[in-house]
């Protein structure tokens, strides 16, 4: 099976467009579950990890490194 992988901040792309129009959404929370933000209207979801992994197309824009030394 070939496991997606998603860091937290990251902007993906998931399979079915949410009702605002957008298909974008950023993750914001990671754990046992993921939660993610609609880039469109800032509506937040919280789905199971292996949920999540099976709806999730691709990474769009990864996060930025954070430099703290």
């Amino acid at each position: 099976m070939n496991t997606k992988s998603f860091e937290l901040g990251d902007i993906v792309e998931m399979k079915k467009q949410h009702p605002c129009g957008t298909n974008e959404w950023k993750v914001i929370r990671m754990g046992a579950d993921v939660r993610i933000k609609c880039e469109g209207c800032q509506h937040s979801v919280m789905i199971p990890r292996r949920e999540f992994a099976k709806k999730m197309k691709k990474v769009i824009k990864a996060a930025e490194p954070s430099t703290e030394e």
